[in-house]
């Protein structure tokens, strides 16, 4: 059986591989929330957070981590 519902085994690889992204991304900004709450920071800076890591995934988490600590 090479298809599910005319979908190949290329495509329900790839569905596969952007659900893990998805939830990575999901995991990822719920940390980032979580973390800002318990260093005690402002609503402002959580909210912050949590919009960096929503749109920007990837720079905005080398950013938290970088000025996680400092701020």
């Amino acid at each position: 059986m090479s298809s599910v519902a005319g979908v190949g085994i290329f495509g329900i690889g790839a569905m596969l591989v952007m659900l893990l992204f998805f939830v990575l991304h999901i995991v990822i900004c719920v940390w980032g929330y979580n973390d800002a709450r318990r260093k005690g920071r402002s609503p402002e800076f959580v909210l912050l957070v949590v919009l960096g890591l929503l749109f920007f995934p990837v720079v905005g988490l080398i950013i938290y981590l970088l000025i996680r600590n400092h701020y």
